[in-house]
Formats: C-alpha cells, sequence, structure tokens
C-alpha cells in the first residue's frame, strides 16, 4: 500500500505531531513499507494458532470477593474538606465526600 504526501499530512494532524514538508516524502515511504510488511501477514495461515494473551502461561491467582474492611464511615469522612452528613438510618441519604465538578 502506498501512502501519498497529503495522506502523510492528513495522519500527522491527527496524531498531533508537526510533521515539516521536507520529512513527508521520507515518512510516507517508511509508513508505505510498514503496511506493506502488515500486508504480508495476511498471507499467513493462522488457523492453528491458539489464541493468546501472553507469551508465557501463567495462572492469575483468584481470591474471594468479599469486604475485608469498612464499617466506619464517620473515621474516613474526617478526611474530608467541607463539612458532610451521615446518616446512621440510611445509607443513601449522606456519608460521601462532596468534589467539585470537572465535566463542562
Amino acid at each position: 500500500m502506498s501512502l501519498d504526501q497529503a495522506t502523510v499530512a492528513r495522519i500527522a494532524v491527527l496524531a498531533r505531531i508537526k510533521l515539516p514538508e521536507a520529512e513527508r516524502e521520507k515518512m510516507a515511504k517508511e509508513l508505505s513499507g510498514i503496511l506493506d510488511w502488515v500486508e504480508m501477514l495476511k498471507d499467513l495461515d493462522t488457523s492453528k494458532v491458539e489464541a493468546m494473551t501472553s507469551t508465557v502461561e501463567m495462572v492469575l491467582p483468584q481470591r474471594a470477593d468479599k469486604v475485608t474492611d469498612g464499617g466506619y464511615p464517620a473515621a474516613v469522612l474526617t478526611n474530608a474538606t467541607e463539612p458532610v452528613r451521615i446518616s446512621q438510618t440510611d445509607d443513601s441519604s449522606g456519608g460521601f465526600f462532596t468534589v467539585p465538578k470537572v465535566v463542562e
């Protein structure tokens, strides 16, 4: 697959890379070479290759999914910068940190 300089310029914009016009031809050749190599991979027969997530076979340790800490919200909420209302009767009415909005 051959890339032209306009395509390389567009890729540079999308990647937010400053690419001088003098280097676009060189980059077009390099990217075309990489894409040609990837195209060659399509010709390989991978039907007998087992899917894997790592090059080293391993079994990750498992632990029980249970609560191991907690039960003292008042102590945790002493770190809050603003006053926090804690209700002992209804967990949904308090017992949380108030943080400033970060998404506009």
